[in-house]
């Protein structure tokens, strides 16, 4: 996706960086989307852009720049998008995405990042989980609290985000907790106690207005991602199903469980449909959405646990979700409210 942007000011050990590399890098005009001077003769590209506290950045860059080029990889242009002031563009000549990441993280945290090999593109498919990701909340968390259990079902689901536990059956074990619970406690729980992300409506409203087919797929459970889905614009769901009889929870589950394959098996599904080369999006926080995480063209970790932020070429841990709308390039004119 094409970007114009303008020089950043580097410190010294930057701008050594720089010359060392590409003499013309900080100046002249730069490529509109990689950020190198034109005719520069770019081969394999990295692109990462960041998002971190304008007060301390170019003192950070420095120090980022000085530990990038220690491990072989030198910073070759750095501009800030004139789409969006605070996107910082660095473009090096090739290397790993997750390990610039690293070292960007520990530079610049909090900060928002993204990193692809070759250039930003739109994503014609968006597959987002739901609970701690597109709503603050884990819903069967704040179930097990209508049966009094939500201090013991939120360790057991701590866990199982964290990867410490079988996803399968800490489902299983938090959905038997529930059994006789009265079917109504759903509806007032999601009246009472499930609300949207910061910025999740224009996150989804932005990018099917840019053409991406939005797909919400959850380890949790259709009663709360159909209507999430309907209240966030989402075209598909995919999820697990309490079994209810007689208006009260059994505590079991109606079919398969949807888990850390479904959710990959779905992103595979619909990419297929879009044909080659489509490229996908995909965010979530927790272990049993790394697979398709890291199948993702994009797959952004949102204040995730550890192991899925360590698979994850994008990372949002300082804005709100619009932040992914930025780093992708979108300007903020053309944002979509739901």
């Amino acid at each position: 996706m094409t970007a114009a942007g303008r020089p950043f000011a580097l410190n010294a050990a930057a701008r050594r960086t720089l010359r060392s590399l590409l003499p013309l890098a900080v100046g002249p005009a730069m490529s509109a989307t990689s950020g190198f001077p034109p005719d520069s003769g770019e081969c394999a590209l990295l692109i990462a852009r960041l998002i971190a506290d304008p007060a301390t950045l170019e003192t950070r860059l420095d120090a980022a720049s000085a530990e990038l080029e220690g491990q072989g990889l030198r910073i070759a242009a750095a501009v800030m998008l004139d789409f969006c002031g605070d996107v910082l563009q660095l473009s090096l000549p090739g290397g790993d995405p997750r390990l610039v990441l690293d070292v960007l993280d520990r530079h610049f945290e909090p900060a928002d990042m993204l990193a692809t090999n070759g250039e930003f593109e739109l994503p014609r498919l968006f597959v987002s989980d739901m609970d701690s990701t597109m709503i603050g909340q884990e819903c069967i968390d704040e179930l097990a609290d209508f049966a009094g259990l939500k201090e013991r079902v939120a360790a057991i689901t701590e866990r199982a985000m964290q990867g410490e536990l079988d996803f399968a059956s800490a489902l299983t074990e938090r959905v038997g907790l529930l059994a006789d619970l009265d079917e109504a406690a759903i509806g007032q729980c999601l009246a009472d106690r499930i609300r949207p992300m910061e910025g999740a409506r224009t996150l989804v409203a932005t990018l099917k207005g840019h053409g991406c087919r939005t797909v919400l797929v959850t380890g949790g459970f259709h009663h709360f991602a159909d209507p999430v889905a309907e209240m966030l614009g989402f075209e598909r769901v995919v999820g697990n199903r309490l079994a209810v009889a007689g208006g009260r929870l059994t505590g079991a589950l109606s079919g398969a469980i949807a888990d850390s394959a479904t959710k990959l098996a779905v992103l595979e599904e619909e990419a297929r449909l879009l044909g080659d080369g489509a490229a996908t999006l995909a965010t979530g926080d927790g272990a049993n959405d790394i697979p398709m995480i890291a199948a993702a063209t994009y797959g952004v970790a949102y204040r995730a646990k550890p192991r899925a932020r360590a698979a994850a070429n994008g990372r949002i841990d300082r804005g709100d979700l619009t932040s992914v709308l930025r780093l992708l390039g979108i300007p903020e004119r053309d944002w979509l409210a739901a």
